[in-house]
């Protein structure tokens, strides 16, 4: 993983099996000293940052430790958002999606009737407004990545530990 976008996918082999990362995983979490805090639910564990240290664009990091094929252990990871702030992104394109595709129907029956069609500057209007939900997530991926870096150096470091051990 060269450069940190939103919700950047990545895999990782290691010879271990999943018991003993996982078991090196809840370990490091329940450490009090802990940079970093999560949950694990049998094979998917969740990093988060401690909630004192958390605001709005705070990234988490959900892994997947799976049996691999080859022996040893598969980690799937995924960079991302509190699943709330998601929600929230989904549901506001959807809202701006809905209003300009039912407004784009009315007002382009408007205009093949001949009729004046002034409701159809809510679809430049819509452009607009979508393209602000856009740049306002990437201003919270700007500020959310050096968490995100912190997320990644923490579970590099239970990694390295428990394959030297």
């Amino acid at each position: 993983m060269s450069a940190i976008e939103i919700r950047p996918r990545f895999r990782m082999e290691l010879p271990l099996p999943p018991g003993e990362i996982i078991g090196q995983l809840k370990q490091a979490i329940n450490q009090p000293t802990a940079k970093i805090v999560g949950f694990i639910a049998d094979h998917h564990v969740v990093l988060k940052i401690p909630q004192e240290q958390r605001h709005y664009w705070s990234p988490q990091l959900s892994l997947e430790v799976e049996d691999n094929e080859k022996g040893g252990s598969l980690i799937r990871g995924l960079y991302g958002p509190a699943p709330s702030v998601w929600l929230m992104f989904l549901f506001f394109y959807y809202v701006i999606g809905a209003i300009c595709l039912f407004t784009g129907i009315m007002g382009f029956a408007q205009v093949s009737l001949g009729m004046p069609a002034p409701i159809l500057w809510v679809l430049p209007m819509g452009a607009i407004l979508a393209v602000g939900l856009f740049l306002s997530a990437k201003a919270g991926e700007r500020l959310g990545r050096d968490q995100m870096l912190e997320l990644k150096i923490f579970l590099e470091e239970v990694l390295e530990s428990a394959s030297t051990q």
